[in-house]
């Protein structure tokens, strides 16, 4: 965690930041920690809707084999994930751990962004109502709510299409696209967001599915009021910090769990 984080997460505890914290953790733990955050990310993926047929990924860099990353089995349902299920993919596409087939498109895509982003962690996509219809329109959100700000000269537009995704070349692009930035929206085709950790990633994708439902909303009654340009950027240091992304999701790691303790299996 940085020092600004750091300097956040006390803030935001009045000082008292040692829950606040993620935990130091060998580095066994640390892959049963990304993975059992990955399995809570796709049972919430599930829930809220962003399941569609056989589309959508989520990965989590291998802390120790660190270009191998950990993915779904292509044709699970999300809200069956389990731990045990994951698939552990090396950066040539060879299957390392687990029996079951390799979504080509999450290889195509995931394998690039986090051979081209070390700091990356975790990586989201998936082919939700809201996302996929904004994506439609060739634009990047606009600052008109401090939800949205979290992307505020922070996220990027991939204007292309050219079919599903299944060329490493194309996620080359993807890759070269999305830069250093937190999230990218792919034309024609849904959301893509990372993080520094899983959780990080899962939460920019929530969110920023539902900043573009807020803003579809929105211009379907009228012409949306933008957060002044100064604001927008200071709001995006406040909601829109590796630490804001890493400690919004925490909330709904323990409500989906609570739910669905055998996603740990």
């Amino acid at each position: 965690m940085s020092h600004d984080d750091a300097d956040q997460a006390a803030r935001l505890a009045g000082g008292n930041t040692a829950a606040l914290l993620p935990q130091e953790r060998t580095l066994d733990e640390e892959r049963l920690h990304r993975k059992q955050q990955l399995a809570a990310a796709f049972r919430l993926f599930s829930k809220f809707g962003f399941d569609e047929g056989v589309a959508g990924h989520i990965t989590a860099r291998d802390p120790e084999l660190t270009d191998h990353f950990w993915v779904n089995p292509f044709g699970m349902h999300f809200g069956h994930i389990r731990v045990s299920d994951l698939l552990l993919v090396r950066h040539d596409g060879t299957i390392v751990e687990g029996d079951r087939p390799l979504n080509q498109a999450a290889f195509a895509i995931h394998s690039q962004v986090h051979a081209a982003r070390p700091d990356v962690i975790g990586a989201a996509h998936s082919h939700s109502v809201y996302g996929k219809s904004w994506s439609t329109l060739g634009r990047l959100l606009d600052p008109i709510t401090q939800d949205a700000c979290a992307f505020y000269d922070d996220h990027a537009l991939f204007d292309q299409y050219s079919g599903v995704v299944l060329d490493l070349e194309e996620g080359k692009r993807i890759a070269h696209t999305l830069g250093g930035r937190k999230a990218a929206i792919l034309r024609n085709h849904g959301l893509l967001t990372v993080g520094q950790s899983v959780e990080e990633a899962a939460w920019w994708f929530i969110t920023m599915e539902r900043s573009c439902q807020a803003q579809l909303m929105a211009e379907a009654v009228g012409t949306p009021v933008l957060i002044d340009p100064d604001m927008a950027a200071l709001t995006a240091t406040q909601v829109g910090s590796h630490f804001a992304g890493w400690f919004s999701f925490q909330p709904l790691f323990d409500r989906i769990t609570r739910e669905q303790p055998d996603l740990f299996d």
